[in-house]
């Protein structure tokens, strides 16, 4: 006998399972998986909470995955080159507990997502999100890390897109089936792991014929990739390195190293990080002497 309900029909026990979705959906009382406790299908804050705001003009409220990391390395790179005016706080939002649905983070970003950068060099402060618009509000603000015209412009701006456009499929869906669904679906994940391997041998490619995405400089469009894309070669995320074969891409790899060995990439990846070594972790950033105290020398490339 079928039963059926707000989610579907349901197929006899001795039948395997088949979900057929009905006219009207609502949402499950708990979708599972990982991220059951944050995910809901409406927008808006949750609870009053405002965003503290620390001594420097950019204010950053992050976490250290993937998507927090483009920006702080972005930060920190900026800060090596000399531009005082990038020093920063880094204030950090625990996404699992729910920060990002506090009253100040969705003025902030109406999305909920993290990073969210707010500028508070103008006359009124500037709100800026999601990762690609950070880098290239950054990079416009500073000159630096984003040619001004011409064909490197136009393709450090293709591969920074490449990536926003790219990283959902690797992380939302990948990522998402393989490690964090409540069961596993084999064709969510045969479906994902051949888009990502398809993108690592698109990038694969790329690395043979340059040094860097976009040619011959070390651009935004970098710093969008390395965190998704070098995580992932080295065998860091999802636990799929061998499921994968990650060691296949060479030319991915010796950009991932070599990205790895840059002192203000070691820094941001530091930055808000929650997982990992201590001595690899430092939740806010507040001031550049707050490195002194960790050991990031020793952190593996």
């Amino acid at each position: 006998m079928q039963t059926s309900g707000t989610s579907g029909t349901i197929a006899p026990m001795n039948q395997p399972t088949t979900y057929i979705p009905p006219k009207v959906w609502t949402p499950p009382a708990s979708s599972g998986g990982r991220f059951a406790n944050i995910n809901r299908p409406v927008a808006g804050a949750t609870h009053d909470k405002p965003l503290p705001v620390g001594k420097h003009p950019l204010q950053l409220y992050s976490l250290g995955t993937p998507n927090g990391v483009k920006v702080t390395v972005m930060l920190e790179e900026l800060l090596a080159l000399g531009h005082s005016g990038a020093e920063y706080d880094a204030w950090l939002i625990r996404i699992n507990d729910g920060d990002q649905f506090g009253s100040g983070f969705v003025a902030a970003n109406p999305n909920s997502k993290i990073p969210v950068l707010v500028d508070h060099s103008g006359p009124q402060p500037q709100r800026v999100f999601e990762s690609g618009a950070i880098l290239m509000y950054l990079a416009e603000k500073f000159g630096a890390f984003l040619p001004t015209e011409g064909t490197q412009r136009a393709e450090t701006l293709s591969w920074l897109f490449w990536q926003m456009g790219s990283a959902p499929f690797l992380g939302g869906g990948f990522g998402h089936f393989y490690a964090y669904a409540p069961e596993k679906i084999q064709y969510a994940i045969d479906r994902y792991a051949m888009e990502v391997k398809r993108q690592l041998d698109v990038l694969d490619r790329r690395l043979a014929e340059v040094r860097y995405v976009a040619g011959d400089d070390y651009t935004i469009a970098d710093m969008a990739i390395w965190p998704w894309y070098g995580n992932l070669v080295k065998g860091q995320a999802y636990d799929s390195g061998e499921f994968l074969q990650v060691h296949t891409y060479t030319n991915v790899l010796r950009w991932t190293d070599e990205i790895a060995q840059r002192p203000a990439a070691k820094r941001g990846r530091m930055v808000n990080r929650v997982v990992g070594q201590p001595s690899s972790q430092l939740h806010e950033r507040h001031d550049a002497s707050d490195f002194d105290t960790k050991t990031q020398d020793k952190l593996a490339p």
